[in-house]
């Protein structure tokens, strides 16, 4: 669906010169992947994903969305079809005044008949579990409810490709579990390819595939149990690794003999009993 190649791009810093953002990145993203980006603050990875759908251009490189590259410029509104993007604060994305209004501006922008608009629009807050807030007013709902009902307005328009940057980063712990929920259920069960950019070791989990960016370059690539074996070169990058990967890497410099690949709770518990 999407592949990256020796990508690079610049911005302008305070002083007038350049500075690289991405260093020469390669990437390929299947149909129907879920693959998480993580890195420390300014890796790059938010950089990365906004390529994904044209809203920045290569400098060098390329980006092509299921075969399309992104600098052909009369395929733009195509490529963003293909490929629709939620952020942080969902605030910013709501704009109507009752949630129902909100999914269907999307759809109403793309010239879609009236009858099909109600149809996708249903169907979206079906598939993340907003319903029964369709006449809500946006504002009275909570944060977590208000980044699922952002989701449902792209997942409207039936991308190929969902790309979240850092979507539960300003929501709290209840929020956060509401967002993966739908996010997991929208790539498992409706097979739609998640590109995930995340703070969060245990939503990186989630996902089939992890990439780790550094200083705007890949440096890690591998599923979510191969990445984070791996406590002490995590730990040299800046980043977190989910609380039962740290909690094995400590009983076994202590002399314990525990699988390197322990994700959760229940894993560890079976460890530590045999």
């Amino acid at each position: 669906m999407i592949d990256v190649k020796n990508l690079k791009h610049q911005f302008r810093n305070p002083q007038g010169g350049y500075q690289e953002a991405l260093k020469g990145v390669d990437l390929q993203i299947g149909q129907g992947e879920f693959v998480a980006i993580i890195g420390h603050n300014g890796s790059g990875k938010s950089t990365l994903a906004k390529h994904f759908n044209a809203l920045l251009l290569p400098h060098h490189g390329s980006v092509t969305v299921n075969g399309i590259d992104t600098r052909e410029s009369e395929c733009l509104w195509q490529i963003r079809q293909k490929v629709g993007m939620v952020f942080q604060n969902p605030d910013n994305q709501l704009i109507a005044t009752t949630v129902e209004e909100d999914v269907a501006f999307g759809p109403e922008n793309l010239g879609i008949e009236p009858v099909k608009i109600r149809q996708l629009v249903d169907e979206a807050l079906e598939s993340v579990g907003m319903s029964t807030y369709k006449k809500r007013a946006p504002h009275l709902l909570s944060g977590g409810q208000k980044q699922r009902v952002a989701i449902a307005g792209v997942v409207a328009m039936r991308p190929q490709v969902l790309v979240l940057d850092e979507p539960t980063a300003m929501l709290d712990p209840l929020g956060r579990q509401e967002v993966m929920d739908t996010v997991v259920k929208l790539n498992r069960e409706e097979g739609l390819t998640v590109v995930l950019i995340t703070h969060f070791m245990e939503e990186a989990v989630l996902a089939d595939r992890v990439v780790v960016m550094a200083e705007g370059l890949k440096v890690m690539e591998d599923s979510p149990r191969g990445i984070f074996s791996r406590v002490q070169q995590l730990k040299d990058l800046r980043l977190d690794v989910p609380p039962m990967m740290e909690l094995r890497d400590t009983l076994a410099r202590e002399g314990l003999d525990l699988p390197r690949d322990i994700l959760t709770v229940e894993e560890m518990v079976v460890a530590l009993c045999r």
